[in-house]
């Protein structure tokens, strides 16, 4: 009995040291350090009304804008968009990381604010004439100018809230086409055209995503991210370090929602990270649970952040298919955090959380109308009842009504709970925030724009392709490690929306290339996925950073430990990308009992195959696990998932054999303690 108390770990850290937590000040200190949209401009006072307002402004113009189709001409509505996220950009980031004295905007950011914005509003106001000068337009010195000033005004916006790695591209692209393009041809499909930065992107971005960003701005101000940590409580938080298991259930929910990786770390990391410590698991652990989760959310359906719409636009698709071909990857990803939670946990012995201070699920259970607005945006989508950007409008007054709902049930309950009190404050946080939220995206969309009109205007993309297939010698797999290298590299602090357009119009072309080989939707899903993770891929892991700075962790143990426990994100795509079966693509004619058949198979599997990998990336199952099972667990896992009768068969073996043997071996520990 005393060596197996002697074999058990502490269930709680008691020193103080190890379970302290980063203030809110340090968090806001670490991500001025590392994340450009998160260092702007400091208001006070009047100034600070003055910027609400204009952000108020801004968000009421977007629904509107979108909802009304005003103006009706493309063009107009596209050039005073732009216009107006620069004098909202230029209002809010300064010049450089830093700079935080109040009510501070110089000289020279008016300047450029004004001399940006000014060419996009001109060109709104004289559309009809400039689309009938057609390319002749740029024989017009004026029109070259305000169209230089319009684009380089953008490239500094990006430098200031998005990053360098993506203008480092665009450099590239602007040197190799200005010197192989006509330069009036250049200006004018950049500019004057659809096929530059008034591209796809932001396009997209002005017509959809715009709305449902402000939809996750007033769902986050109704209480649903205490309603879903709550909820993630009553499922798994008295079980083996029940924290932790909280984090990735509530983040994935919560993130889902959000759409952006960061914010939601610090969201619902506050609350989780400083519980996973007293739990007993180390900082770094901590932290980098919370940063895969949340940053896993950006591809859990139904939501998916912002960038599902993009998805569903470049492939053609319905957003419900979109949605619906990400559930399966969606769940092996966070299947695999939380089988590596529930392993550390139970090696390192730590128990869950005493189930009487835990929220009763029939209390909780009231409050379910708080998921109202997801459910009327989802219906709304799914059943094409009304477009997209309808249906995120109609979600946000639900929104606003499950508020008030809200206030008059915890009024009548004695509930006083400041996070959970809609506010007519709060509902112009909401789009105060919104607004805010969409300068960054539409920014970065702008610049997906920008490189994908070089590519178009050099026909750079037939040689892209051209050169990785012999770069590769056709071999797909070649092709792939590559694009994600790229996909990594460029989300480098890029939003993801951006990340996917600028791999959307480069990467996926060259996978999707005959000889390559790899199906439409499958490669569009991998560059997805890759764009993803760069959040928590070292060196510039800003979601691993945020984690760190809660959890008073190193930021790279952080990242590193986010980068293993977020595995599934870097084997998965690989499989679909060669079985677009998991992605629930069929061959044409596939039959219905079929389909059934083998997405059981498939789900079957790869769950376990997930079980595997995670468990030999771990080192413990019942017990250590010496080296040589843990390299066949691997193999076992990762042939599992990879969909074939023969590949699961040997997998099978090789995970359930060592199961069996590392469970029989755990028991006679057990009894010989």
């Amino acid at each position: 009995m005393e060596m197996k108390e002697k074999e058990k770990a502490p269930e709680v850290q008691t020193e103080a040291e190890d379970i302290s937590v980063g203030t809110a000040e340090d968090v806001e200190n670490l991500m001025r350090k590392y994340d450009r949209e998160s260092n702007t401009r400091v208001w006070e006072g009047r100034p600070k009304q003055v910027i609400r307002l204009l952000g108020i402004l801004f968000s009421c113009y977007c629904i509107f804008s979108t909802l009304r189709g005003w103006p009706t001409l493309p063009e107009q509505k596209l050039n005073i968009f732009l216009g107006l996220i620069l004098i909202m950009g230029y209002l809010h980031y300064p010049i450089k990381k830093g700079i935080v004295k109040v009510n501070s905007l110089p000289w020279y950011d008016i300047i450029i604010m004004v001399c940006g914005a000014v060419p996009f509003f001109y060109f709104a106001y004289r559309a009809n004439d400039i689309i009938q000068l057609s390319s002749r337009v740029t024989k017009q010195p004026l029109m070259v100018v305000l169209a230089i000033l319009g684009i380089l005004a953008f490239m500094e916006l990006c430098r200031r809230c998005v990053g360098i790695p993506i203008l480092c591209v665009l450099g590239v692209l602007l040197v190799y086409t200005f010197a192989n393009v006509r330069f009036g041809k250049v200006i004018y499909d950049l500019f004057y055209t659809t096929s530059g930065i008034m591209g796809t992107p932001i396009n997209v971005c002005q017509k959809y995503i715009v709305v449902f960003i402000i939809f996750g701005a007033f769902l986050e101000r109704t209480g649903i991210s205490n309603f879903f940590i709550n909820l993630a409580n009553c499922v798994a938080g008295s079980s083996s370090g029940g924290p932790a298991k909280v984090a990735v259930i509530s983040s994935a929910l919560c993130g889902m929602v959000s759409g952006s990786s960061v914010g939601n770390t610090v969201t619902t990391g506050s609350v989780t990270i400083p519980m996973m410590k007293k739990t007993g698991y180390k900082g770094e652990f901590a932290g980098a649970v919370e940063a895969a989760a949340s940053t896993g959310g950006q591809i859990m359906p139904p939501i998916m952040g912002a960038a599902a719409f993009l998805m569903a636009e470049y492939m053609g698709i319905p957003y419900a298919q979109v949605a619906l071909k990400a559930i399966l990857p969606a769940v092996l990803y966070f299947t695999g955090i939380y089988i590596a939670v529930h392993l550390e946990a139970k090696k390192l012995g730590l128990k869950g959380i005493p189930r009487e201070e835990l929220p009763k699920f029939r209390k909780l259970l009231p409050k379910i109308y708080l998921l109202l607005p997801l459910v009327v945006l989802v219906a709304l989508v799914a059943s094409q009842a009304r477009t997209m950007q309808t249906s995120a409008a109609i979600a946000i007054v639900c929104t606003v009504i499950v508020g008030i709902i809200n206030n008059i049930v915890n009024k009548a309950a004695g509930i006083d709970e400041p996070s959970e009190h809609f506010t007519v404050t709060k509902f112009f946080d909401a789009l105060e925030a919104g607004g805010k939220s969409v300068v960054t995206v539409a920014v970065a969309c702008a610049m997906a724009g920008l490189i994908a009109g070089c590519i178009t205007t050099t026909g750079l993309a037939s040689m892209l392709i051209t050169t990785i297939v012999k770069v590769s010698g056709g071999r797909a797999i070649i092709a792939l490690f590559l694009t994600m290298i790229c996909c990594i590299i460029l989300g480098m602090g890029v939003p993801t929306t951006a990340n996917f357009c600028i791999m959307a119009s480069t990467c996926a072309p060259i996978l999707m290339d005959s000889r390559i080989g790899i199906p439409a939707v499958a490669a569009y899903f991998f560059v997805f996925y890759f764009g993803i993770v760069a959040d928590i891929t070292p060196p510039v892991a800003l979601a691993a950073y945020a984690g760190s700075a809660i959890a008073k962790a190193p930021p790279m143990k952080t990242a590193l430990n986010a980068t293993r426990l977020a595995i599934a994100a870097f084997i998965v795509p690989y499989i679909f990308a060669f079985s677009p079966e998991m992605l629930l693509e069929f061959d044409a004619g596939t039959g219905t009992v079929m389909i059934v058949v083998e997405v059981v198979q498939i789900v079957i599997t790869s769950l376990l195959g997930i079980y595997g990998v995670a468990a030999a990336l771990n080192g413990f199952l019942y017990r250590p696990i010496n080296p040589l099972f843990r390299i066949l667990l691997a193999v076992g896992g990762l042939v599992l998932l990879i969909p074939g009768t023969l590949t699961d068969v040997v997998g099978l073996i090789l995970v359930g054999g060592i199961t069996v043997l590392q469970y029989r071996a755990g028991k006679k520990t057990v009894s010989a303690a």
